[in-house]
C-alpha cells in the first residue's frame, strides 16, 4: 500500500467503481512528462481514498505506437459497459492530441481504439474530456494550445456513438482571456487553457472545470453554461474555485456521498501529487467546503 502524499502523480482522474467498492486513480505517472521517451499510464486502486494499491501498468503502448512522448492527462469513463480512456499524445514533427483507448475493467490493459488523435490533426490539442449531452450524444471537449495560437481556447466536437472518431468541425467554446483573472505566462508568450472538465449540477446547470495562471501560479477555475448546453455560452467566475499553484481537476462523488475535488498541488515536477477537496454544490454552483484535504 502507498499513501497518496507519496504518489507523484499530475492531472487525477477518480472513478468509482461500485462492483468492488472501491476507487481508481488515474494520471500522468511518468517521471517527467515533459521530455524523454514515455512509458505509459498507471493506475492505482483504494477502497478509502487514502491508502492505494499499485502502481498498476494500465497502458503500455505497442512497438508501432505513433507516440514516444507527452503522455498526459488519462481519462477513464464507462460507457456502453465497456471503459474509455482518453488521453493525451505526442511525437517529434506531430501535432500533440487526444486518442481514444478501450478497455473491459478499469485496470486495464488499454488498448487503441480511435485510429489516431481525434483532435484536429494540424491543431497542437491537449486534456480531451468526455460528455454526454441532455439527448446522449458523446462530444469530446477540449483545449486549443496556447503554444501554437497564444490564446488558448476550449473547443467541443461531437463523437460518433462508437466513440472512434469526430463527427463534426470543433466549436469554439470560450477564450483563455475571457476570464477576467487570466494571466500571461512566459513573460507575455502566451494564455493557457488546460484540463476540462464537465459537471451537471442537480438543478441541471451544466459547470466546466478548467485551468490557467495567475500570479504566476497555476489555478482552477469554473465557467458555467448559461443555456446548460455544451455549445454555451459560457460565463467566468470572477475568481478561481482554488489558486494555491493546484489545477487540472476533476469531480467525483465517494460511497457516503461527499463530493470532492481532485487536482494536483503543486505544479511543479518531481512534487506534484493528488489532492482531493470536499466540495458544496448549493443552486447550480460549487464551493470548497473548506481548505481541509480529505
Amino acid at each position: 500500500m502507498i499513501k497518496k502524499e507519496h504518489i507523484q502523480l499530475r492531472d487525477p482522474f477518480v472513478i468509482r467503481h461500485d462492483e468492488h467498492n472501491c476507487y481508481y486513480l488515474y494520471g500522468s505517472t511518468d517521471k517527467d512528462i515533459w521530455r524523454g521517451p514515455a512509458t505509459g499510464f498507471d493506475v492505482y486502486r483504494s477502497t478509502d481514498l487514502v491508502d492505494w494499491e499499485g502502481p498498476f501498468p494500465a497502458f503500455r503502448p505497442e512497438a508501432d505506437f505513433w507516440s514516444d512522448t507527452n503522455y498526459w492527462a488519462p481519462e477513464v469513463h464507462a460507457y456502453q459497459g465497456e471503459y474509455y480512456m482518453f488521453a493525451t499524445f505526442k511525437a517529434e514533427g506531430v501535432c500533440r492530441g487526444t486518442q481514444i483507448l478501450r478497455a473491459a475493467h478499469p485496470l486495464g490493459p488499454f488498448v487503441v481504439h480511435s485510429d489516431g488523435p481525434v483532435t484536429p490533426r494540424d491543431w497542437e490539442c491537449l486534456d480531451g474530456t468526455f460528455y454526454l449531452d441532455k439527448l446522449g450524444k458523446p462530444w469530446m471537449v477540449f483545449c486549443h494550445e496556447w503554444v501554437q495560437i497564444k490564446y488558448g481556447t476550449v473547443c467541443a466536437v461531437p463523437l460518433s456513438d462508437g466513440l472512434d472518431r469526430a463527427i463534426g468541425d470543433p466549436i469554439e467554446l470560450f477564450v483563455a482571456t475571457d476570464a477576467a483573472w487570466v494571466e500571461p505566462v512566459k513573460g507575455g508568450a502566451g494564455y493557457v487553457t488546460d484540463g476540462p472538465f464537465m459537471h451537471r449540477c442537480a438543478d441541471g446547470a451544466l459547470l466546466m472545470l478548467w485551468s490557467s495562471f495567475k500570479n504566476g501560479q497555476y489555478a482552477q477555475a469554473i465557467a458555467r453554461s448559461t443555456t446548460g448546453d455544451v455549445r454555451g455560452p459560457w460565463f467566468h467566475e470572477p475568481e478561481p474555485l482554488y489558486e494555491s499553484d493546484g489545477g487540472h481537476g476533476m469531480i467525483f462523488t465517494t460511497f457516503d456521498e461527499q463530493i470532492l475535488l481532485a487536482l494536483h498541488t503543486p505544479n511543479q515536477t518531481p512534487n506534484e501529487r493528488p489532492v482531493f477537496l470536499e466540495l458544496v454544490e448549493e443552486d447550480g454552483r460549487l464551493r470548497l467546503q473548506s481548505a481541509n484535504k480529505v
